[in-house]
């Protein structure tokens, strides 16, 4: 008879409840306009955009430390962050106090401070919302698992695109997500499904 399949964090018997944000930090991830128009404009970035914006608004009432990362691109390409399309969206501009951090490769850790800042805070435990989950979000919390963080990822506040598979075909962008979502699930990441769990 078939089991069930389970991820390794539920085979170790690891807390799979999601971090609190008045025990965390928050991280939001390339959240800019680069991802709402243009080349690479993703299907559901304006729905990820609407869950940060209430993952936000959440830990700011809980007063938790918020990180805001920015891709910083070549000047007049891609995530030019002195031209519109570079800029953090309007919906989550960050406030005084919230770090901006730029970096120029995939993994919020590499080349910043922010592993610092995040010690500095004394959390553990580290929210992540952002763009896009195959990429930026995925290399980030398998990072942060390394370096000692515990990371819970809010699933309707990240998006991705879809991929080319290879063989001429291509990967839906929702079935990109799903599968780095699973992935992310099974040793690296807590994942919420709920939006009412950092409302």
């Amino acid at each position: 008879m078939m089991t069930a399949a389970k991820t390794l964090l539920e085979l170790a018997g690891a807390d799979l409840s999601p971090a609190r944000l008045s025990d965390a930090s928050l991280v939001l991830i390339d959240l800019q306009n680069e991802y709402l128009s243009g080349p690479i404009a993703l299907p559901g970035a304006s729905g990820a955009v609407t869950g940060a914006a209430r993952v936000l608004a959440a830990a700011r009432r809980a007063r938790a430390p918020v990180f805001h990362i920015a891709h910083k691109g070549k000047a007049g390409g891609l995530f030019d962050r002195e031209a519109p399309r570079g800029q953090i969206v309007s919906e989550l501009t960050p406030q005084a106090g919230e770090a901006v951090i730029e970096k120029a490769l995939p993994n919020s850790f590499a080349g910043t401070d922010l592993q610092t800042r995040l010690a500095a805070t004394g959390r553990k435990d580290i929210v992540i919302v952002g763009l896009m989950t195959h990429m930026c979000v995925s290399s980030t919390a398998r990072a942060a698992l390394d370096l000692g963080f515990r990371v819970t990822i809010d699933a309707g506040s990240c998006a991705t695109r879809a991929l080319p598979d290879g063989r001429g075909g291509e990967i839906p962008a929702d079935v990109v997500h799903e599968v780095a979502l699973v992935e992310l699930s099974d040793r690296f990441a807590v994942i919420v499904r709920d939006n009412n769990v950092f409302a």
